[in-house]
């Protein structure tokens, strides 16, 4: 079953992350940087993190200068956290966790705390994930004490996303990543608890931290330079990003996207932190990461391909058997298909709304707050069918979280659809907001219907 309210995600005051940055796999992104010399018995690492794709070895960072001196950690293939360090061929250090990380709704936070002079061997290297402290690795090999890790050759070259010359490339969203060089400072320093909601785990300003000679601050606030050292250093060098990876999905505003975890009958490939969906040659479907049962919404999808009347777009309930067949003809789905048809609870009415292909953008009003619960559809910000425009939620959806994008394709080609909550994956002609000041859509929404996003969802949902 889908997560309905993702975790750390709803705090509604507090230190605000305005970007991140967007991290596809297959556009083999990442930034860079050379190393100089520095203490290399002293760090810390601090990054926040939504993952995309799963099951997949993925680098947050990693510093090489050869396959024999090397430090690092990533998300491994089988979603642990693995932390190593090599000198001279040797692995001096390890750690990987025996819990896994596959929440791919929320934000997790990742502190890395290193001191090898600490005369206790598990103190040397501390992990925290959402500010609580991970103590139980499957491996577990600590650091001599006062061994040096191999951050600071001069050949050294720092990677954010991705592994040594290439590989194993990061696939999701990263915010607030910090590096610091020669203080292992502690996860409050760039964290806390929520007074309100003491299990909520929160970002905290880190400008006035000490960041050493190594040090830099990624905050991805100016999508013409994602690599900008926020704290007055070096930049890093971007590869293979650009200004449309920057995000407004942060761990304080966080946003829907497909969700992998759900597995329809033909398997659908997703990019661009999970916002794009190539669905397969196959009736294939996926439903977003938020479930709502009151509230007025507003989203968009782009067709961004298609030659297949059958793509279609819509609203499902959170118990569909997602392993059927045939999605469309199920109780609790309204659909819109792209040669106009209207679907309700499986029963169909020819020519209802007007078709689509590529490169058009369909907003969708969703009402669960009005007497009669209604579906609204758009064409290219016009209503369809202009004549009768909003279809009617029947009982078939009563008492259950409703699924905001239930979109899909049949077997005759494969199609893709691009997803906008108000964090989109490509470029708008307009970024216009809603009336709370959220989202970036192609055009507005409709009076009253708001961003899915988590501040929406605590302070209207």
């Amino acid at each position: 079953m889908p997560l309905i309210i993702p975790a750390n995600t709803l705090s509604a005051a507090g230190y605000e992350v305005a970007n991140s940055c967007r991290f596809n796999d297959d556009d083999n992104a990442y930034l860079s940087r050379s190393q100089v010399s520095g203490d290399a018995t002293k760090f810390t690492y601090s990054g926040w993190f939504k993952r995309g794709l799963l099951s997949d070895a993925q680098d947050f960072l990693d510093i090489y200068d050869d396959n024999s001196n090397r430090f690092g950690f990533f998300w491994s293939s089988d979603d642990h956290i693995d932390m190593y360090n090599k000198t001279g061929g040797s692995t001096t250090f390890q750690k990987i966790t025996t819990a896994k990380f596959r929440d791919v709704s929320a934000w997790y936070h990742v502190v890395i705390s290193a001191d090898s002079s600490l005369s206790t061997a598990e103190d040397r290297v501390k992990l925290y994930v959402n500010g609580v402290r991970i103590t139980s690795f499957g491996t577990n090999t600590n650091i001599s004490q006062d061994a040096s890790f191999s951050i600071h050759t001069s050949d050294d070259t720092l990677r954010v996303g991705a592994y040594g010359t290439s590989g194993s490339h990061y696939d999701g969203y990263m915010a607030e990543v910090v590096w610091i060089d020669g203080t292992a400072y502690a996860q409050t320093d760039f964290g806390e608890f929520d007074s309100d909601s003491p299990t909520i785990w929160k970002p905290k300003d880190v400008s006035g931290l000490t960041f050493g000679t190594n040090g830099f601050y990624l905050d991805f606030e100016d999508s013409s330079n994602l690599g900008n050292d926020a704290n007055g250093g070096t930049d890093l060098t971007e590869v293979n990003l650009a200004a449309t990876d920057q995000s407004s999905d942060t761990p304080t505003l966080n946003y829907p996207t497909f969700n992998p975890l759900i597995k329809g009958n033909v398997a659908t490939t997703l990019s661009e932190g999970n916002l794009k969906g190539v669905f397969g040659s196959g009736w294939s479907w996926l439903p977003a990461t938020f479930g709502v049962q009151n509230g007025k919404w507003y989203w968009e999808a782009k067709v961004s391909a298609t030659n297949d009347a059958n793509l279609f777009i819509g609203i499902t309930t959170e118990d569909q058997d997602w392993d059927d067949a045939t999605p469309y003809d199920e109780a609790g789905t309204i659909l819109y298909f792209a040669d106009g048809r209207k679907s309700v609870d499986g029963t169909d009415t020819e020519s209802h709304f007007a078709s689509y292909t590529t490169n058009d953008i369909i907003g969708v009003a969703l009402d669960l707050d009005s007497g009669t619960r209604t579906i609204t559809f758009y064409k290219n910000n016009s209503v369809t069918p202009a004549s009768s425009s909003a279809v009617t939620i029947t009982s078939n959806f009563t008492g259950k979280f409703i699924m905001p994008v239930f979109v899909g394709n049949s077997s005759s080609a494969a199609a893709n659809w691009e997803l906008n909550f108000g964090s989109p994956p490509y470029a708008n002609t307009s970024d216009a907001a809603d009336a709370n000041g959220y989202g970036a859509f192609e055009f507005a929404p409709p009076s009253g219907y708001i961003a899915l996003n988590s501040k929406n969802l605590a302070e209207e949902g």
